[in-house]
């Protein structure tokens, strides 16, 4: 075991876990931010995204060691009211239907919108392509993506 200092959504957060923890169980069961959640455990579906130094990143294969003096966001800190844009657009697109991977597909799609405000289909496509959503709301995705922009619902 080791004591880590994490800045997670703005705070600082001191955990004691062993190094090779990956990030996605620090969140989850050492710090109660269950927002973020645990899909295939192979970095292949999305559920378990984060931002680290505002980079969307898969939680659960990212050793916590790898994250001293960074900076973590999840889906409880991206905004202070839980009504960031991309929120706002997923409630009126009406994107979940299970709702599982919706928290990696919004952290994803801040990651796009951060670097790329007012995204073209094919780019929000190719950002989005490594979240999976099993009830295949892909179109209401892009849809609440475009609307969080400042171009509006297309």
């Amino acid at each position: 075991m080791a004591e880590f200092t994490l800045h997670v959504n703005g705070s600082e957060k001191k955990v004691d876990v062993s190094p090779d923890t990956p990030l996605l169980w620090v969140l989850r069961d050492a710090l109660e931010l269950t927002g973020t959640k645990f899909g295939c455990g192979a970095g292949l579906c999305g559920a378990c995204t984060v931002h680290v130094d505002g980079e969307a990143i898969r939680s659960c294969l990212t050793p916590v060691s790898q994250i001293g003096g960074k900076s973590v966001t999840t889906i409880e800190g991206l905004s202070a009211n839980g009504l960031h844009p991309l929120q706002a657009a997923w409630i009126a697109e009406e994107v979940p239907q299970c709702g599982y991977c919706q928290t990696g597909q919004i952290m994803q799609a801040a990651a796009l919108l951060a670097k790329t405000p007012n995204p073209t289909d094919d780019q929000i496509t190719q950002a989005m392509n490594g979240n999976l959503c099993r009830c295949g709301t892909y179109e209401r995705i892009r849809k609440a993506v475009h609307r969080a922009t400042n171009g509006g619902a297309r």
